[in-house]
């Protein structure tokens, strides 16, 4: 009497005789989502850096070709080499910059200083410009100064609808008296562009602060929410109220 046929387990490969070739597995659908896999990887370790030299090589570029037709042929170096150099114009800048620098700290520098800004401020327009500008890359340059050093979460544009802003102050104290207590400055991002925003004000107990620093921040906004950064525990938030 002949045993009963086992049917196979789902899940398990069906027993073939020792002279029977195994059944073919597809090989090719496994090598091309392998060789799509490399691919990707490919371009995550790739795109940051080329896109970083592409930026950095655009830069230098523009700046050559706005400082050098400045420098006279005769202190021009491209004039005396066989070949040109990229970056001459960027090193021209810095050296210029930090001799005038070095110049403005003496005590004939800051008199110059103080006559150059007695003239601009006596301008109309040109003196509106110029403390605008003033203020603000002394604020950026500042060591002591605590804008954009903290960011934190605000209802907008909407209440329950909620984005993310930094810091930048302490309200003006005419508008801290018509919202009706403290308040604090925030700066609204736009996504992918953080240069562009909006400037709100809101009661210090609307604010909620989180973990993440401003540099964590801008990614998140650059990245439109793709690049998230994890919790820095090294970075306390403060209190809301």
């Amino acid at each position: 009497m002949s045993e009963p046929e086992i049917p196979p387990v789902p899940g398990q490969e069906t027993p073939h005789s020792p002279g029977e070739l195994p059944p073919r597995r597809s090989f090719g659908l496994s090598l091309g989502v392998r060789l799509r896999n490399y691919f990707l990887a490919g371009i995550l370790i790739t795109a940051p850096v080329s896109l970083t030299i592409y930026i950095a090589w655009l830069f230098i570029n523009w700046v050559d070709l706005t400082v050098l037709p400045l420098v006279p042929p005769e202190y021009n170096p491209e004039n005396y080499l066989p070949f040109s150099i990229p970056g001459i114009g960027l090193i021209i800048v810095l050296i210029v910059l930090t001799t005038i620098g070095a110049v403005t700290a003496g005590l004939f520098g800051r008199l110059t200083r103080q006559l150059m800004e007695s003239i601009l401020n006596r301008l109309p327009i040109i003196r509106s410009i110029y403390s605008a500008i003033k203020q603000i890359i002394e604020t950026v340059l500042a060591n002591q100064s605590a804008a954009f050093r903290d960011c934190v979460l605000v209802e907008f544009p909407r209440p329950g609808a909620w984005t993310l802003g930094f810091v930048t102050g302490t309200t003006p104290p005419e508008v801290s008296a018509a919202i009706g207590g403290d308040a604090l400055t925030i700066f609204v991002p736009t996504t992918p562009n953080p240069t562009s925003g909006y400037l709100i004000f809101v009661p210090r107990a609307d604010v909620k602060y989180l973990h993440m620093t401003v540099e964590d921040g801008i990614k998140l906004v650059v990245s439109g929410g793709i690049v998230a950064p994890g919790k820095n525990p090294t970075k306390k938030p403060k209190a809301s109220a």
